[in-house]
């Protein structure tokens, strides 16, 4: 392994980040402009990219690194498996400032298996090694893994234990694991995501068996109670499409599970401190829809909810949209249940 051409890690020492609740990482939907919005609602919830391969940030166009500055804590979350790539990738990310860097080993698509990354890495926990190790060389950021429970049918509880003891090996402390395993080949992702069953009692089980590792649960958690469930027996909890679906979700995440004695922001507040952030954006020749796409679900579940999303479905992505469409699709929304959803 050749990594002459990559720096040496920073000595700056890293506060170690509170990863109690954190958003998944997920593809499509949770952009610059989703986490902007996220951290309206919570200020301790940690965020994650959507996974970016290593190839797209060494040989793309675009700039694939770029967040904004309201956005930390941030981890950013990476595909691949090479380890030179992934080393350079992560030098460049901490150089721009991110939190974290997460190495993808739970996405189950065959585009990502036929790049050799993702899932299927489970079976190669030599090369996931040697991938962290490579990473961590070039820096002082935390270098993590987010992973499943299993393969196809390599789904013993020895089989998970055998990875994470020998990725641990080489100073991986931080595994988010999702509670099912994967079937790499007849099931499409959507359906990895809900076919096979969840198993947390195997994640506490490795909490157990591992107390010096923190250790976080994904997959299926839909509310504030259940995570707090997962919180006594581990360490964090990583909510993914019910923190996009039903947003508001995180409006109360400092208060119920990380302590913190502050007002709950309301969904009034949300649009209003999403306006500036929406000019400035069309401002610099963006659509609306890029943003309004990601708040569509913040009223779910009360009256005028449909309004809202009708409305902004309807007119969002017209070429001269503006505020005046968020604006116009809130007075949907019932003010009289608003507040009292709110009291």
């Amino acid at each position: 392994m050749n990594l002459s051409n990559i720096d040496s890690k920073q000595d700056t020492p890293r506060v170690e980040l509170d990863r109690t609740f954190s958003i998944a990482p997920m593809l499509d939907w949770t952009d610059r402009h989703y986490r902007y919005f996220a951290r309206l609602m919570s200020a301790k919830a940690l965020l994650y990219t959507e996974m970016v391969t290593t190839g797209a940030i060494l040989h793309g166009k675009g700039d694939y690194l770029a967040y904004n500055t309201e956005e930390h804590p941030l981890a950013l979350q990476l595909g691949g498996s090479n380890p030179v790539d992934l080393a350079a990738c992560t030098k460049l990310a901490a150089e721009r400032g991110y939190d974290e860097v997460n190495l993808n080993v739970g996405c189950p698509s065959d585009r990502v298996q036929n790049g050799r990354f993702g899932a299927c890495l489970m079976a190669e926990p030599e090369l996931v090694a040697q991938c962290v190790d490579a990473m961590k060389q070039v820096t002082d950021i935390p270098i993590t893994v987010k992973t499943r429970i299993g393969i196809d049918e390599q789904d013993s509880y020895q089989f998970l234990t055998d990875f994470i003891e020998t990725v641990n090996a080489k100073g991986c402390t931080a595994f988010t694991i999702h509670a099912r395993k994967a079937w790499l080949q007849g099931l499409s992702p959507k359906e990895n995501r809900e076919i096979p069953p969840l198993d947390y009692d195997r994640v506490y089980q490795l909490k157990r068996d591992y107390p010096q590792l923190n250790i976080s649960i994904n997959g299926g958690i839909k509310t504030l109670e259940e995570a707090k469930l997962h919180l006594a027996p581990l360490d964090g909890v990583m909510v993914g499409r019910e923190a996009y679906q039903n947003p508001y979700i995180l409006a109360q995440v400092d208060q119920q599970l990380c302590g913190i004695d502050s007002p709950i922001i309301t969904r009034e507040q949300v649009i209003e401190q999403m306006l500036p952030y929406i000019e400035a954006h069309l401002a610099q020749g963006g659509r609306l829809n890029h943003i309004t796409r990601h708040i569509i679900g913040l009223f779910q579940g009360l009256p005028g909810s449909r309004g809202w999303r009708r409305h902004l479905s309807e007119n969002a992505h017209k070429p001269n949209a503006d505020i005046n469409v968020v604006l116009k699709a809130a007075e949907f929304v019932d003010a009289q249940a608003l507040a009292e959803s709110q009291a």
